[in-house]
């Protein structure tokens, strides 16, 4: 029974250890909340559990100076290429720990594995989470319909219209709001963010890189009048996605030049939406996107009968607002834009 006390012992201390790894980055690095909050309680959790472990044995059967493990490493195990590495190699720590925590519990706890296996539920989430806001920059090259959602516009709820245009294959989301009060917009940012982690989806937040900040958007979209760039990006998170529009090939080399990790380009077709200006038309598009190595966001009154022009011309997705917010049935008119690209 001594061997499995110390099995126990060992891996409760390296599921708590990874927790505390996780829970740094995102707090120090990705300024998370949600994400510190769940490793945080993860931890807590973790330490309730052990209260029901025969943890005074695990304690006296702890040998570290005779354990053969201490001096086994590999050469892998020394190096960390980057925050990613670092935060992967916690989160599958932890998920092995927890594994082996629920099988070895059946001998002397039986009564808290169906906990530790809902907790090893728990941990995948927390990887998918966490190391999916530090690939987002990578994980927007795969964006396709990029939809813009506006609650004036919307026949239903903001999440319920969301929730259907994801359900059609939107990738990625934006929610621009104006007229607002900061506390409603906030609202709405913080239950799309619950939304966008639940569905594995990119959340972006139109003009307010503070909002961003605030409920941990994966990055924001700022028009030519906004905070310049770089002033926006010392608000983000490291890794956090900025965006802007762009209306001419000289404001879009202009953005790539101070490092706009995409453009909006448009708009592209008449739009009564915004008053974006005159339509610049797909041309636009093929002269930004053979010219510059950065995303394009085709934006401005598009729908299912017009994409495949812009899909030519090289845009890497179509950003679409009231098509989508304003049809009886987001989710179809989602489908239709999203299999253009297939």
């Amino acid at each position: 029974m001594n061997e499995i006390y110390r099995i126990l012992d060992a891996n409760f201390n390296r599921a708590r250890e990874a927790l505390r790894v996780a829970e740094d980055c995102g707090r120090f690095v990705l300024n998370d909340p949600a994400v510190t909050a769940m490793a945080k309680n993860m931890r807590s959790d973790l330490a309730e559990i052990l209260t029901h472990m025969p943890s005074r044995e695990m304690l006296v059967t702890r040998d570290t100076p005779g354990d053969v493990g201490t001096d086994l490493t590999s050469p892998q195990e020394m190096k960390r290429e980057n925050l990613e590495a670092v935060a992967i190699a916690a989160c599958k720590r932890l998920s092995e720990s927890l594994r082996t925590i629920e099988e070895y519990a059946k001998v002397v706890a039986p009564e808290q594995t169906l906990r530790v296996e809902r907790m090893r539920y728990d941990a995948y989430t927390l990887e998918q989470r966490l190391v999916g806001r530090l690939f987002v920059g990578s994980r927007f090259l795969d964006v396709r319909l990029y939809l813009v959602v506006e609650s004036r516009l919307c026949r239903g709820s903001v999440r319920d219209t969301v929730r259907a245009a994801i359900a059609g294959g939107a990738d990625a989301v934006q929610l621009r709001e104006r007229g607002i009060a900061d506390a409603q917009f906030l609202a709405l940012a913080a239950e799309l963010r619950e939304l966008t982690d639940q569905t594995g989806k990119i959340l972006i937040i139109n003009d307010r890189p503070d909002i961003a900040a605030i409920v941990g958007a994966d990055g924001v979209h700022l028009g030519q009048q906004d905070l310049p760039i770089t002033e926006s990006r010392r608000l983000m998170r490291p890794g956090g996605l900025v965006g802007q529009s762009t209306n001419t090939l000289a404001q879009a080399q202009a953005a790539a030049n101070v490092g706009a990790d995409y453009l909006g380009v448009g708009p592209i077709y008449h739009t009564t939406t915004k008053d974006a200006g005159a339509p610049v038309g797909p041309e636009l598009v093929r002269s930004v996107a053979s010219k510059l190595a950065v995303p394009v966001a085709a934006i401005g009154g598009i729908g299912p009968g017009n994409v495949a022009p812009l899909i030519q011309a090289g845009a890497q997705c179509v950003a679409v607002c009231s098509a989508i917010c304003c049809a009886a049935n987001p989710t179809t008119v989602a489908e239709a834009i999203r299999k253009q690209f297939e």
